[in-house]
C-alpha cells in the first residue's frame, strides 16, 4: 500500500481546524491500514515528526503520497505545494499555481470573469488607504452596492468575514480587519440562498464528478455562514439542497467550470449565492475542510462514498496523477 504522510497544523489562523482535519484523515488511514506518518507543522513553520523538528527532506523520506490537511496560508496558497513539487513528491489537492490563484479571492474572480459567471461587485482596499477612509466610504457604497460584505483578500473558513449594512459598520470592519490584514475585499452583499458544491476528479468513470449541491442555512436567520457557525453544528447543511432541478443544474455546472478554469486537481468546493434563479460565484476552496463537521465529506456521503473511501480515493488519484 502507499506510504502516506499527513501534513496538518501550519502557521495560519486555521491551525486548529487543520489539526482536526488531519486527525480525521489519520483515523481513516489507520482504519484502512495505510502505512502513514503524522507531520505537524507548527505555528512557527517548523516540521515536526514524532515531536522532533525535521527538515522537509527528512520528514518526507520513504513517502509515496503526501495528504495535505492544511488550511489557510502556507497550506492553501501554494507555498507547501511548491516545496512538494520541487521534491517530486505526489500530494493531494491542486498544484502551487492553482492554489495561489484560488486563495486570492480577487485573483480567482478575475480568472473566472471571462467565463460568464455572475459575481458580486467588489473593491480591494489596502492598508495604506486607511488615512482617507472617511472620504472613500461613500464612493465604496456607490461603486459596489448599498449593502456590503467585507473579508480578507486571502483567507479561508470565513475568518474575518463581516456583514456591513451601513457606513458605520463598514468603517469599523475595515479598521479592525486592516489592522490584521494588508488587504481586504469589499463585496456587494447578495441576499439569497447560500449553496456550496464539491467536485472530484476521476470518480465513477467520470473525469469530473460533481457532488450534490448543499444548501447552507445559518441559525436564527443570520445573514452569513460565519467561522463559528461552520464548526459549532448549529447551521443547517441540507444535502441535497432545496433547489429546483434547473437551479441545481446551474450550480453544478458553475462548480465544474470553476474547477476546470482554475485548473484544480483531485477535489475542490465552490461557494455560491442563488438569487432569483441566478447563480453568483463567491469563491473556490482547493483544500476543503475534512473534519467530521465539514461539507465535502457530507456531500460525498450523500452519494454513498464513506469518509474512509473518500480519503483512499484522494490518495490513489494523487499518486497516479502527480507521478
Amino acid at each position: 500500500m502507499k506510504r502516506v504522510a499527513v501534513l496538518r497544523g501550519g502557521p495560519s489562523e486555521e491551525y486548529a481546524v487543520s489539526m482536526l482535519s488531519g486527525n480525521a484523515v489519520l483515523k481513516a488511514l489507520r482504519d484502512s491500514e495505510y502505512p502513514h506518518k503524522d507531520i505537524v507543522i507548527t505555528k512557527k513553520g517548523e516540521w515536526l515528526e514524532e515531536g522532533f523538528v525535521r527538515s522537509p527532506e527528512k520528514a518526507l523520506e520513504a513517502v509515496d503520497v503526501v495528504f495535505i490537511a492544511l488550511h489557510g496560508s502556507y497550506g492553501e496558497d501554494g507555498q507547501v505545494q511548491r516545496i512538494l513539487q520541487r521534491k517530486g513528491v505526489p500530494f493531494t489537492g491542486s498544484r502551487a499555481l492553482s492554489s495561489a490563484i484560488a486563495f486570492n479571492k480577487e485573483l480567482a474572480k478575475n480568472t473566472m470573469r471571462p467565463h460568464g459567471l455572475l459575481m458580486p461587485k467588489h473593491r480591494r482596499i489596502h492598508r495604506h488607504e486607511l488615512d482617507r477612509l472617511d472620504e472613500e466610504i461613500p464612493h465604496i457604497f456607490k461603486e459596489v452596492g448599498r449593502e456590503l460584505f467585507v473579508k480578507p483578500l486571502s483567507n479561508g473558513s470565513s475568518l474575518g468575514a463581516r456583514h456591513a449594512p451601513n457606513a458605520a459598520v463598514l468603517k469599523e470592519s475595515l479598521l479592525e480587519l486592516l489592522d490584521t490584514y494588508e488587504q481586504v475585499l469589499v463585496e456587494e452583499f447578495i441576499r439569497g440562498k447560500e449553496a456550496t458544491v464539491g467536485v472530484m476528479n476521476n470518480f465513477r468513470d467520470q473525469a469530473l464528478y460533481v457532488l450534490p449541491v448543499i444548501e447552507i442555512v445559518p441559525p436564527n436567520g443570520e445573514t452569513m455562514f460565519s467561522h463559528e457557525h461552520k464548526y459549532n453544528g448549529q447551521t443547517q447543511e441540507i444535502v441535497p439542497g432545496r433547489f429546483s432541478y434547473h437551479e441545481k443544474a446551474k450550480l453544478s455546472a458553475a462548480a465544474a467550470l470553476a474547477h476546470k478554469v482554475i485548473a484544480c486537481e483531485h477535489y475542490s468546493r465552490s461557494d455560491f449565492i442563488l438569487r432569483d434563479g441566478e447563480v453568483y460565484f463567491l469563491e473556490i476552496n482547493t483544500l476543503p475542510g475534512l473534519t467530521t463537521e465539514s461539507l465535502f465529506p457530507k456531500a460525498a456521503a450523500a452519494v454513498g462514498l464513506s469518509y474512509n473511501d473518500l480519503i483512499s480515493h484522494l490518495i490513489e488519484i494523487a499518486h497516479v496523477q502527480n507521478r
